[in-house]
């Protein structure tokens, strides 16, 4: 009997240790086969492709996302499971993830964590005037259009700076954005932008140059950006500026008289032009426009508040096409660099026609 009981204890315990072996077995075949699922690369997807996770979404949304997207492989039970051990599930980030062949569903759930999100870009260009920008968010997708129907008014406005010109405003840079963002959004961050490069160049002004003020700095600078795009001309061009300025001289200077014209240039100026009187003619106006020209970049700041030391009061283009001037201290020389002018550019464009 004793024997018999024992024969019976021995089955069971040979019974359970068999059974708890199958079952590590099996819980380590199924452990391998999560871990193989979550590091295998992602099936289903299109190139290029993307998902998107909205405010609110909960991640049984995201997976149906996910299947609509084409993402077959794995289990719901599977994907959930993932969620919780990489602690996506209750830390989702709202934007768009790219799906690219080349993820595992692990690194998809890290980005959708980390809130790693598709980003796109556009650029503000140096000298850009307010025109161009705003058709440039205009074109830019996938920014959703919050101003497109405003006015320039109205545009400052919804900024926070009601009454305030919009030109000059916006510091020329390459700004990145996400699906969920507004062409507003991009402008505050311009907006600020320029607020701070303007500071930091007023801060480091030359103590004796001849502006009152921050603004005026802004407005010197966004008429040297639009007169030379040669980055080490800047400083020689502001010298000039700055010394009419003192002397009282009238600036003379075609870019503000293509602003005052507006829309409706046509990429020329006549006499006619330089003699009619408006706010941006600073032919027929001394001292500085009324406004910003055209948004200055960070350089054309730096050169407005420290310009370089000298005696020229005039300058004219090369007329070679390299965008470089003839800097003259008198106007003898200027006159005689202007004939020069005439003579190289007739021969530039000679050679240009030429077959």
């Amino acid at each position: 009997m004793a024997s018999a009981l024992k024969r019976g204890c021995r089955f069971i315990v040979i019974t359970f240790v068999l059974l708890l072996a199958v079952a590590v077995a099996g819980g380590l075949w199924l452990w391998q086969g999560h871990r193989g699922f979550g590091d295998a690369l992602l099936d289903g997807v299109t190139p290029g492709s993307t998902v998107e996770v909205a405010r609110g979404d909960a991640f049984p949304t995201v997976l149906r996302k996910l299947r609509e997207r084409g993402v077959t492989q794995g289990s719901d039970l599977q994907w959930r499971l993932l969620a919780r051990e990489t602690d996506t599930a209750s830390q989702l980030k709202v934007g768009e993830y790219a799906l690219e062949p080349t993820l595992t569903p692990r690194e998809l759930l890290k980005r959708m964590r980390e809130g790693r999100t598709l980003q796109y870009r556009v650029t503000i260009v140096e000298g850009w005037n307010i025109r161009q920008l705003r058709a440039a968010l205009r074109a830019a997708t996938p920014l959703q259009q919050e101003t497109a129907q405003m006015s320039d008014a109205e545009l400052m406005a919804a900024l926070g700076h009601d009454g305030q010109h919009p030109e000059g405003r916006f510091l020329p840079e390459t700004y990145v954005y996400t699906r969920s963002e507004t062409d507003l959004d991009v402008l505050k961050r311009a907006y600020g932008a320029m607020e701070k490069a303007v500071d930091a160049a007023w801060q480091a002004r030359a103590q004796d140059i001849p502006l009152n003020s921050a603004e005026e700095a802004l407005i010197l600078a966004s008429i040297i950006e639009k007169e030379t795009g040669i980055a080490e001309e800047r400083p020689a061009i502001a010298g000039v500026f700055a010394r009419r300025l003192k002397l009282g001289m009238p600036l003379q200077t075609d870019p503000t008289v293509i602003y005052g014209i507006g829309s409706s240039y046509d990429g020329n100026i006549r006499k006619r032009d330089l003699l009619t009187d408006t706010p941006y003619n600073t032919y027929t106006r001394r001292g500085l426009t009324p406004t910003p020209i055209a948004m200055p970049g960070a350089d054309a700041l730096k050169a407005a508040v420290n310009p370089a030391d000298g005696n020229a009061l005039f300058f004219v283009a090369v007329g070679d096409g390299s965008g470089r001037h003839i800097f003259s201290a008198t106007l003898a020389e200027h006159n005689a660099a202007v004939a020069r002018y005439l003579v190289t550019r007739r021969e530039t464009l000679r050679k240009a026609e030429a077959p």
